[in-house]
């Protein structure tokens, strides 16, 4: 991906070498450290403390929306550190992925006679805190809706490519470009849309619309590739088969045969690795924003 020399973005918060401390944030402070179990979006089981996430393993586009508590950030104690050339590397091209995700979605709101309001990409290590709580790195990349911030602790590339098989400059950008799908989403009043849908469906039912809007993320991804692409001419050859093998790595159910259990659909909530495949490719293949319905489907 010819990424070098591109315009960078001026919505990047780079909070790497610091450390995100428990405060009682500006919310309800009332429920901190308070145990609670819930089940992640893969099935795992998250132990909840306050707003403290710990996850058994990382995952990818979690939807933090149901564990809003009102904002509450908490409080961020300094502690300077020196980044390494590679560090500072990284930091620039998740800048210039989501710069280019600006570009892109700024046209199509265009045409849709709308102005797209670009989120705040958090770069962090360890935890951090946000208006949906206090994450662990072992949550992997998130988009928060109540602060529309998209946050990413940069070690996750590394599982990516060594845990899960994906490596790539373009694979890596596609879980930036899905998780600024989340935040067009929210944009369109689509994922406000979902969570009113989820209400008084059994759990079945519920996932299966939290697939949906994966996917369409997914597919939101491709759309930028598109543009990336045919507008821009910056993916070398490789690029996208690099996004596909990421997309096919993170599906439900190779997610589920990894961890050692049985494959259970009704379980899904990001979808089959051959569905995050095709809309991937489908949005990638289209341009088209109508293209990206799976609600229809």
């Amino acid at each position: 991906m010819r990424w070098k020399g591109r315009r960078r973005s001026s919505n990047v918060e780079d909070r790497r070498g610091q450390s995100a401390g428990i405060g009682a944030g500006s919310g309800s402070g009332l429920l901190s450290f308070i145990p609670m179990l819930v089940r992640s979006k893969t099935g795992r089981i998250i132990l909840l403390v306050g707003v403290v996430v710990f996850f058994g393993g990382r995952m990818m586009g979690i939807d933090l929306l149901p564990l809003l508590l009102g904002g509450g950030g908490g409080t961020v104690s300094s502690e300077p550190r020196e980044l390494t050339a590679q560090e500072i590397e990284m930091g620039e091209f998740v800048s210039a992925v989501l710069a280019d995700t600006e570009d892109t979605w700024q046209v199509i709101f265009k045409q849709r006679g709308a102005t797209y309001k670009e989120p705040t990409l958090v770069l962090f290590s360890n935890r951090v805190n946000s208006a949906c709580g206090m994450a662990s790195a072992a949550v992997g990349p998130f988009y928060c809706p109540a602060d529309q911030k998209l946050y990413v602790d940069l070690s996750f590339f590394q599982d990516l490519k060594n845990r899960h098989g994906a490596p790539g400059d373009f694979a890596q950008a596609y879980v930036i470009a899905h998780e600024v799908g989340h935040h067009v989403q929210t944009l369109m009043g689509i994922s406000s849309q979902v969570q009113q849908a989820k209400q008084g469906r059994s759990k079945a039912q519920a996932n299966a619309l939290s697939v949906k809007q994966e996917l369409q993320a997914d597919c939101f991804a491709g759309l930028w590739g598109h543009a990336a692409n045919t507008e821009r001419q910056i993916l070398d050859p490789g690029d996208l088969e690099e996004a596909l093998t990421a997309a096919s790595a993170i599906g439900d159910d190779r997610l589920q045969r990894e961890s050692g259990r049985g494959v259970v659909p009704d379980s899904f909530t990001h979808g089959t690795s051959a569905q995050r495949v095709e809309w991937f490719r489908r949005g990638f293949e289209s341009g088209d924003l109508a293209a990206c319905d799976t609600f229809a489907r």
